[in-house]
């Protein structure tokens, strides 16, 4: 991924609110980021952990970025569940719901879009073997690292694609 500075990434959401945006806590590491590393730059909002962001490279929008929320509810699931975006498995509390309110007027009559992601957000270094997978994967995969990125980048397009329409 190439680098982005705060200007970019700011400028890159397309379903928040100026007042959202301008409220984000963007990471501080943007300068000293490891970019080669992952195909997507991903976090937590400090300030409220049940928010996460998202700002992925397109080809035809280049970052667009996704604002999500953790969806509540289902706790209490004690079982093995599979990231939508990396295909790692993780237990229980590794994977999670998040939505995002779709891109312009939907998004604003209250149409979301969901998507089973890791809790810690790090689908990149999962397909890259930069991380371990947790212990509760039970799936061995013979997939190459780059065939592996390649199946994360379409699955993170085609969330990007599913805001967006």
């Amino acid at each position: 991924m190439e680098p982005l500075t705060e200007t970019q990434v700011r400028s890159s959401f397309v379903n928040a609110t100026k007042g959202q945006i301008s409220r984000m806590t963007v990471p501080q590491d943007l300068a000293t980021r490891s970019w080669d590393d992952v195909d997507m730059l991903a976090w937590l909002d400090p300030k409220n952990p049940a928010h996460a962001h998202l700002v992925i490279p397109t080809p035809d929008h280049g970052p667009v970025g996704v604002r999500l929320k953790r969806a509540t509810g289902g706790e209490g699931l004690r079982r093995k569940r599979m990231c939508s975006l990396c295909t790692t498995t993780h237990g229980a509390d590794g994977v999670g719901l998040m939505v995002a309110p779709r891109a312009g007027r939907a998004g604003r009559d209250g149409n979301t879009v969901g998507v089973e992601m890791c809790t810690s957000l790090d689908c990149s270094l999962y397909a890259r073997g930069l991380l371990a997978p947790p212990s509760a994967t039970v799936i061995h995969e013979t997939l190459s690292v780059e065939s592996r990125v390649a199946r994360l980048r379409h699955n993170l397009l085609t969330f990007v694609d599913r805001v967006m329409r």
